[in-house]
C-alpha cells in the first residue's frame, strides 16, 4: 500500500475529478516524424525523449502525479539490431537527464533480460535506482513491454506464492493485480496516444480497464502543451461512471 504522503495519495483541492491521477502515454510516431523532417531516426527518438521531459513538467503544473510512457515494445525489438541500440540508447540518455534533476523517481517495467545488450538493462536500473528516492511524481516508463506477458507473469508469481503457503484463501483480483510491475499505482485514467493509430496494440490491458482514450494523429516527438492541454480538457469534459 502506498503511504498517505505519497504524491498520488489525493489530487490538489482545485484538480478533484479534472484531471487524471495516473496519466499514460503511447509515444508513437517517430519514425514517421524522422522521414517527414528528413532525419535519422536516432533524432527523432532524441527528441522524443525531451519531450517525455516537458510532458512531466506539464503534468507538474496540472496536478497530475502518476505519469506512465511506453517507450519500447516487446514488438519493436524485431527491429534492426542497430535501430534497436539506437532507441535504447536515447530512451536512456533522456532518463539519466531527468533523474539528474532529482525531481521525479523513476520506474522501469518490461522484460529489460530481452534487450539486445546486458549493459542497456543495468543502465536503466541505474536510473531506476539513482531517482528513487525523488520526492515528486513518479514516472513509470514500458520498456521491452508487452501487456498479455505482463499478467502471464503476475498469474505465474501467484501460483507460486499459493504453492509456497506465502499466500492462503481466495484468488482475487487485487491479489493478481499486486503482482503487476505497477503495482501500488492507481489504475491509468487517462490514455494518450499518438500519431493517428487507435488501438493499444498490448498496452496495460489490466491496467487501462476504465480508462479513457484520446487517439491524436500528432507524432509524438511535435506533441506540445496545447496538445496536452487539449487532451486534458476532453478527459475533464467525459463522464466517467464506471458502469453505473
Amino acid at each position: 500500500m502506498l503511504p498517505e504522503t505519497h504524491p498520488w495519495s489525493s489530487r490538489p483541492h482545485g484538480h478533484v475529478g479534472k484531471v487524471p491521477r495516473h496519466l499514460a502515454v503511447i509515444l508513437d510516431g517517430n519514425r514517421r516524424w524522422a522521414e517527414r523532417h528528413g532525419l535519422p531516426l536516432a533524432d527523432a527518438y532524441r527528441a522524443g525523449a525531451d519531450r517525455v521531459r516537458e510532458l512531466l513538467g506539464w503534468c507538474e503544473e496540472a496536478g497530475i502525479p502518476c505519469v506512465t510512457t511506453w517507450a519500447l515494445s516487446q514488438d519493436n525489438l524485431c527491429r534492426e539490431p542497430k535501430v534497436v541500440d539506437q532507441i535504447v540508447e536515447a530512451i536512456t540518455e533522456g532518463l539519466e537527464r531527468i533523474a539528474a534533476e532529482g525531481r521525479w523517481s523513476i520506474r522501469i517495467v518490461g522484460s529489460l533480460e530481452h534487450l539486445p545488450h546486458q549493459e542497456q538493462a543495468a543502465a536503466l536500473r541505474a536510473v531506476e535506482r539513482d531517482s528513487a528516492m525523488a520526492p515528486g511524481a513518479r514516472l513509470t516508463v514500458a520498456v521491452a513491454y508487452d501487456g498479455r506477458r505482463e499478467i502471464v507473469a503476475a498469474a505465474q508469481a501467484l501460483i507460486s506464492a499459493y504453492a509456497e503457503g506465502s499466500l492462503v484463501g481466495r484468488l482475487t483480483e487485487q491479489r493478481l493485480a499486486a503482482f503487476l510491475s505497477t503495482a501500488g499505482q492507481p489504475d491509468v485514467d487517462l490514455l494518450i496516444r499518438t500519431s493517428g493509430e487507435s488501438r493499444l496494440s498490448g498496452f496495460m490491458p489490466w491496467q487501462t480497464a476504465y480508462a479513457e482514450f484520446y487517439f491524436t494523429p500528432v507524432y509524438w516527438p511535435d506533441f506540445d502543451h496545447r496538445h496536452f492541454g487539449e487532451a486534458i480538457a476532453a478527459y475533464a469534459d467525459r463522464d466517467r461512471r464506471h458502469g453505473l
